[in-house]
């Protein structure tokens, strides 16, 4: 294997995901989005940051941005960000945006790494599609079982079952935390697929096995989480 193609393989396995959400000000989501739209996608590739996605929530009740950028390493993204916020366009875009108010009340961040069985993690666009971002909270210690299921069964049934895997993530500060995304053609598509998949026997057959070998749920109460989600008119990936 040559050099060249071996170092391309370490880049990716130790590539650093960062999910942010924004809490848009009361009626500046729309000049955040476009701050973003002609402005930040471009400054963020300028500084080294690779735009994976841009979506708010289908039900946007908290006037939500949410997207995912990826770097080479955890330095790779300190260097990148302060480039970025010391780049005098981003500073004269930030003010001139920002004229009449501030447009964003609070930032969440979330560095990840990909699980061992996502799918490559890369921009796509496809028919319109509505994305899926689904959170397990694990008991404690029994994300490897979660994994586990996930890479033997789950990932491949939901193939089965009409969904698309985007990507699967563990944030790096949340040890039985599992992130992941979905895309599906529609909520009522999203629906029937999951309403298929758990009447699967292969399914259920797994979930048993899978408890049975952890002595228990994989996930604490309430541990699971979704948001739908609709792409951005600039997101990479639709």
């Amino acid at each position: 294997m040559k050099t060249s193609l071996v170092s391309f393989l370490l880049s990716v396995a130790v590539r650093v995901f960062e999910m942010r959400v924004y809490f848009a000000a009361p009626g500046k989501l729309d000049d955040l989005n476009a701050r973003f739209r002609n402005h930040t996608l471009a400054l963020f590739e300028k500084h080294g940051m690779e735009n994976i996605g841009y979506w708010v929530p289908i039900d946007n009740k908290e006037n939500k941005l949410v997207y995912i950028l990826a770097y080479p390493s955890r330095e790779a993204r300190e260097t990148s960000w302060k480039a970025f916020t010391s780049d005098p366009e981003w500073k004269k875009t930030a003010k001139e945006s920002e004229a009449n108010g501030k447009l964003v009340n609070k930032v969440d961040s979330t560095f990840m790494k990909a699980a061992d069985y996502s799918p490559a993690i890369k921009p796509s666009r496809m028919e319109p599609r509505v994305f899926e971002l689904r959170t397990y909270t694990t008991r404690e210690g029994r994300l490897p079982n979660l994994n586990k299921r996930f890479r033997d069964h789950t990932v491949n049934l939901f193939e089965k079952h009409g969904m698309t895997n985007f990507g699967y993530w563990v944030p790096t500060d949340k040890p039985d935390t599992l992130i992941y995304l979905l895309a599906h053609k529609t909520r009522d598509a999203a629906k029937a697929s999951f309403a298929a998949f758990g009447a699967d026997q292969e399914w259920e057959k797994a979930k048993k096995a899978s408890e049975e070998e952890a002595g228990g749920s994989l996930t604490i109460q309430d541990g699971v989480k979704s948001e739908f989600l609709t792409p951005t008119d600039y997101s990479p990936t639709k």
